[in-house]
């Protein structure tokens, strides 16, 4: 599938693709957390989400795709983070 001259940087571009989607996360996950406030938020975008990704990551461990399932596994656990701090954060208005 792949030209045999772009073989040597398959991993490459797939390890520096997941690494740019995961770290992506980060800034969202240290604002959250300093300002503990996730009202802003959509509860089920990220719930949807981390489904999604947890996916990614068992299709990464069938395939043994190393950058699929590091680069998801990291990125469960940020998202998976933004779901547990929407819940914790969320304002009760009642």
């Amino acid at each position: 599938m792949v030209p045999e001259s772009l073989a040597p940087y398959v991993e490459y571009v797939g390890s520096t693709a997941g690494a740019l989607t995961t770290f992506a996360f980060l800034p969202q996950v240290i604002k959250v957390w300093r300002t503990r406030c996730a009202d802003d938020l959509s509860f089920l975008t990220f719930a949807v989400f981390c489904l999604g990704v947890a996916l990614w990551m068992a299709y990464g461990l069938m395939i043994d795709s190393p950058p699929l399932i590091v680069t998801n596994a990291i990125t469960f656990v940020l998202a998976l983070a933004l779901v547990v701090m929407k819940i914790a954060f969320t304002r009760k208005t009642a």
